[in-house]
């Protein structure tokens, strides 16, 4: 019963990445937030983008996968990297490739949670730390003119860290269904995502 049960989960478990791609809000463009403003508009950003839900969930599952210190350690490092990553958006600073950058990330991240999960936990929270300055650069660049900075970064702080906790959630509990060994399979649809976004013309 119980290696059944595992059967059925790992399928539902490896096509998760092409499902979050594919819920309504997620577009690959970010689409204007009609009359939300601040907070709210911030909040919303990451989560009409299916680049930035594959990646920032991924952070969440690599996190969980590892387990110990990487729990805090990688959600952090995510979140104050892309912060700076906001600081130059805001200020208009160009930062070549960044969407490419962000497709990338789910790619790197993918073949993480495949080859990476032995891999020192400063190794992998610089890792996504860098990945992090590119979904920062977009967040910051498209910042509404009539929003505040601040409450526009703290909104997409918000919803960031909550796909992290997704991320995390999910990969605590396929650990402990017994069926942590689809973290290959897992990895292996964020990467094949992120390469599809790679070949889509830009």
């Amino acid at each position: 019963m119980k290696r059944l049960l595992k059967a059925r989960l790992a399928v539902p478990l490896a096509a998760l990445p092409t499902a979050l791609a594919l819920l309504p809000q997620a577009a690959l463009a970010h689409p204007g937030h009609g009359v939300a403003t601040g907070a709210e508009a911030g909040f919303l950003h990451p989560l009409m983008g299916a680049d930035h839900i594959l990646a920032m969930v991924a952070v969440g599952l690599l996190a969980a996968l590892r387990g110990g210190r990487a729990l805090w350690a990688l959600p952090l490092a995510f979140l104050a990297l892309m912060s700076a990553g906001a600081g130059l958006g805001m200020a208009g600073i160009a930062l070549p490739y960044a969407e490419t950058g962000i497709a990338l990330s789910i790619v790197v991240f993918g073949l993480a949670a495949i080859f990476g999960l032995r891999a020192p936990v400063a190794l992998l929270a610089a890792l996504v730390g860098v990945f992090a300055v590119f979904h920062g650069y977009a967040h910051g660049a498209e910042t509404p003119e009539t929003a505040s900075g601040l409450s526009f970064g703290l909104g997409f702080l918000a919803a960031t860290a909550l796909l992290h906790a997704a991320g995390i959630g999910l990969g605590i509990g396929a650990t402990r269904l017994g069926v942590g060994r689809t973290a290959p399979a897992l990895g292996a649809g964020f990467a094949a995502f992120g390469l599809a976004m790679l070949a889509l013309p830009a």
